[in-house]
C-alpha cells in the first residue's frame, strides 16, 4: 500500500502528540493539552454540523454539559462503573439531541442558530436551578477517575490521562473522517452547497441533517463525560453559550469543513487565552480581536492557508 502525503502527515502528527508529554516540563501545560484534546472531540462533532452540513449550532457546550452530568449522575445514583457511564453518556446526549434537533432543523440559517442558542440557554438554566439533581452553582464533586481491573494504571497521573484522551480523540477524528468520506458525508456537503437541489432529487435532507446534528451531540457528550472524570468536578458555568462559541471558533480558526481544522482550532482556543494572561485586563479584548482578524483574513482557517501555501510551492516547483 502506498503511503499518501496526507497519511504521512497524520502519522507524523500522531507520533508528535504521543511524544509531547516527554518534552513538557511544566505539568500545567500537560493539563492544557488534555483539555485541548477533549475539545478536539467536541470540535470534530461541531464540524460535522457546521463545517460539512452548513448549519451553525450554538448548543455544543450544552451537549457537553449533558454528557458530563449524565456520566456523573449515573455513577452517583445508580453506582454504575465509570467505563459504562462514559459509554452511556453519548447515548443520553443523543436522546436530548433528537428532542432539540427535531424542532430546530425545521428552520434554516440564522434562525437555526438562534433556536440552538435558546436551547443552550435552557440547558444552562436547568443545570443551574435544578439543584436537587445537579447541585446548582455548587456543582458535583468527587466524580471518580477511571480505573483498570488490576490497578496497573495510575489514573491520577496526568500523563496516563493524556494518552487515554489522545487515543479517544484519534479514534473520534478517524470516525469523523469515515463519515465525511462516506455517502452520508457526500450528501451532507451537498446540503451545505444546495439543500433545495438535494430535496429536488428525492433525498430527505432533513433526515441527514438530523443525523449530523445527533452525531455532533454524541461527540460532545463523550467529550463531556471524559472531562467530568478528568476534573472530578463539574458545575454549570463551563457549559454556557461562551463555550459553545469556542467550539464554533475552533472550527472556523482551524478550517471549517476539514478534518485537521478542529484539531488545530481546539488547541488554539485553549492555549491562546492562556498566553494572553500577561495582559489580564485586556486579555478578552485581544483574544476577540485576534479571532475577528483571523476570521476576516483567513476565511478558510489555518488549514486553508497551509493548503494555499503548499499549492503555491508546488506550482513554483513545476
Amino acid at each position: 500500500m502506498i503511503l499518501r502525503p496526507t497519511h504521512a502527515l497524520w502519522l507524523a502528527g500522531l507520533v508528535g502528540f504521543a511524544l509531547l508529554p516527554q518534552f513538557i516540563e511544566v505539568k500545567y501545560y500537560l493539563h492544557l493539552s488534555i483539555l485541548a484534546l477533549i475539545w478536539v472531540i467536541a470540535a470534530q462533532g461541531q464540524n460535522l454540523i457546521q463545517g460539512y452540513t452548513g448549519y451553525v449550532s450554538i448548543v455544543q457546550a450544552g451537549f457537553i454539559g449533558i454528557g458530563a452530568y449524565s456520566t456523573a449522575l449515573m455513577g452517583i445514583h445508580f453506582d454504575l462503573p465509570v467505563w459504562l457511564t462514559i459509554l452511556l453518556a453519548p447515548l443520553v446526549t443523543a436522546a436530548f439531541a433528537v428532542g432539540v434537533g427535531y424542532p430546530s432543523l425545521r428552520v434554516k440559517g440564522h434562525y437555526f442558530a438562534i433556536v440552538t442558542l435558546a436551547f443552550n440557554l435552557v440547558i444552562f438554566i436547568v443545570l443551574m436551578n435544578f439543584t436537587e439533581l445537579t447541585e446548582g452553582e455548587a456543582g458535583i464533586t468527587g466524580i471518580p477517575k477511571p480505573g483498570s481491573p488490576d490497578g496497573w494504571l495510575n489514573w491520577r497521573d496526568r500523563e496516563t490521562y493524556y494518552y487515554f484522551v489522545l487515543i479517544v480523540a484519534a479514534l473520534m477524528t478517524g470516525l469523523a473522517a469515515l463519515i465525511v468520506r462516506s455517502r452520508i458525508g457526500q450528501i451532507l456537503v451537498a446540503i451545505r452547497q444546495n439543500e433545495d437541489l438535494v430535496g429536488a432529487i428525492g433525498i430527505s435532507a432533513w433526515k441527514y441533517k438530523l443525523f449530523a446534528f445527533v452525531t455532533s451531540a454524541m461527540f460532545a457528550g463523550l467529550a463531556g463525560a471524559i472531562y467530568a472524570h478528568y476534573q472530578s468536578f463539574i458545575n454549570p458555568e463551563i457549559f454556557g453559550v461562551a463555550q459553545s462559541l469556542d467550539a464554533i471558533l475552533a472550527v472556523i480558526i482551524g478550517g471549517s469543513g476539514t478534518i485537521a481544522g478542529p484539531v488545530i482550532g481546539a488547541f488554539f482556543v485553549v492555549f491562546l487565552p492562556e498566553y494572553l494572561r500577561f495582559a489580564d485586563s485586556f486579555r478578552l479584548i485581544i483574544y476577540g480581536l485576534v479571532l475577528v482578524l483571523a476570521t476576516i483574513f483567513m476565511p478558510r482557517g489555518i488549514v486553508g492557508v497551509a493548503t494555499s501555501v503548499a499549492d503555491w510551492l508546488r506550482r513554483r516547483r513545476a
